[in-house]
């Protein structure tokens, strides 16, 4: 099932706090960056985070899911109603994000 543009704008406009969050279309689904780097996407209307040390403090009671078939599990965002946990969020990760590949 492909995630809908409309959760998509609803999670963009969440994240709106932070600078240089973009965001990636991809098989339907949508991959977000955060000042250049992953830091997790929407997978079937589920937004969803990389699995770092920084989101797992923030949120230990997360589940771990697949995002896909054949992907690393990621940690899924059930507190997505909270813009500031968000903001907190995304910049507690950031240094723990890997750094995007060389093209």
């Amino acid at each position: 099932m492909a995630s809908s543009r409309e959760y998509l704008n609803y999670i963009l406009e969440q994240l709106s706090g932070l600078e240089d969050v973009s965001y990636k279309a991809m098989m339907g689904e949508y991959i977000i960056y955060y000042r250049g780097k992953i830091a997790g996407g929407i997978y079937d209307d589920r937004f969803m985070v990389k699995d770092v040390e920084p989101a797992e403090k923030m949120m230990p009671d997360a589940e771990l899911r697949l995002p896909y078939e054949g992907a690393r599990k990621m940690l899924l965002v059930d507190n997505v109603e909270d813009r500031d946990f968000l903001t907190r969020l995304f910049e507690a990760m950031y240094d723990e994000l890997p750094a995007p590949k060389k093209k």
